[in-house]
């Protein structure tokens, strides 16, 4: 079977990327590897939709989550964690490696933290200096509001951080607009890349807790980056053959524009999720985000075996879910280097799965229904 990766992470790198992964291995301090590390700073800008410079760390986007503890908070400053998924939870053990004083909101799966409930949380603990959340939880499906959270946090003197790791380049996401003070993301997930480079941003206010909050780490100190950066290049060995292929994949970015990537992403959402509603199935998420798609298992189905007669038979490789959700959920990403007829396939290969197995359902009706709401772009 042809593989075909649908997956929350990492996603499908589009043919031209991939060529340029395949070129030599060039000298990561030459002239020619600080002018493309410019370059790719500079659509990164425009991506993240900030005036702020991002900086390249050569790591999976838990080590961009874990520069932003260890940059913005010392041991024992108070920390509200916003927590609706395994993300949220991956934020926690971050703040508690770092010694950080954590007042948790948080949600049951599926659920999303609500703009009121951050407010209440910081009325309550005043003393406050970062708020952590995710923008696309995907281990459940959810988006969270972060306009809405930035105007909140923008009244106090705390900081925003934001786990944007599958979210930008797929969801709206504007950190000077919104008063995101501290936006991480990975390069495996909408940005089309493989694994292996993650990227951080920090706002003007953010910076200056930054400059006050001692040094906790070698390696992720983003102070080192920003001296660096400012002569277009880095404070140790880049994964420079990857910033050669991001680049080519944020040209394709800025080609699409971003406020177009962010409409394709949520039109191809929305006929996804009535695809699934019209198999009669049931979209997990309450506040569903257009990085994937999370499908609650109907009872009476073995979910993990679905998945895996899904990839078998038909070469379609989705997730399941993770820890408790393992069995429970189906997670189909739409994210990055995806268009609408390779959505409208993967839903095509699970309906013809689950009539396989058994499951009662009107062949045809989730690829209609898809069409239909692709077509009126509802």
């Amino acid at each position: 079977m042809k593989p075909r990766l649908f997956t929350p992470g990492p996603t499908t790198v589009p043919e031209e990327t991939l060529l340029e992964l395949a070129r030599p291995v060039t000298y990561h301090r030459a002239a020619e590897a600080k002018a493309i590390l410019a370059e790719v700073s500079e659509d990164l800008k425009y991506v993240f939709q900030t005036a702020q410079p991002v900086f390249t760390l050569t790591c999976s986007g838990t080590g961009g989550m874990e520069a932003a503890v260890s940059n913005t908070l010392a041991a024992g400053e108070k920390a509200i964690l916003c927590t609706a998924g395994r993300w949220g939870e991956r934020w926690r053990g971050i703040l508690k490696a770092f010694a950080a004083n954590i007042v948790p909101v948080e949600v049951p799966y599926g659920k999303a933290v609500t703009p009121e409930m951050l407010a209440k949380a910081l009325a309550d603990n005043p003393d406050t200096k970062v708020v952590f959340t995710t923008l696309s939880e995907t281990s459940t499906g959810v988006g969270h509001d972060l306009e809405a959270f930035g105007k909140v946090v923008a009244k106090t003197d705390a900081l925003l951080a934001v786990d944007g790791i599958s979210g930008v380049g797929a969801m709206e996401c504007r950190m000077d607009a919104w008063g995101l003070d501290v936006v991480v993301t990975g390069s495996q997930k909408a940005l089309m890349m493989p694994p292996g480079l993650a990227f951080v941003s920090a706002s003007e206010k953010a910076w200056k807790k930054i400059d006050a909050t001692p040094v906790r780490s070698f390696y992720l100190d983003i102070r080192r980056y920003k001296k660096s950066l400012a002569e277009s290049d880095t404070p140790f060995t880049p994964g420079n053959t990857l910033i050669k292929a991001q680049r080519v994949s944020l040209k394709r970015i800025r080609a699409e524009g971003i406020e177009n990537l962010w409409a394709r992403h949520n039109r191809i959402a929305a006929a996804c999720r009535a695809g699934v509603e019209a198999l009669g199935l049931k979209v997990y998420a309450e506040r569903p985000n257009s990085a994937l798609t999370v499908i609650a298992v109907p009872q009476g189905v073995d979910g993990t075996a679905t998945l895996k007669a899904l990839e078998k038979k038909y070469g379609y490789k989705l997730a399941d879910g993770q820890d408790t959700l393992k069995g429970h959920i189906w997670r189909l990403s739409h994210m990055g280097y995806t268009d609408s007829f390779d959505v409208l396939g993967a839903l095509s290969a699970l309906e013809l799965v689950l009539l396989e197995s058994g499951f009662k359902l009107e062949a045809g009706a989730g690829v209609a229904a898809f069409q239909k709401a692709y077509a009126t772009g509802k």
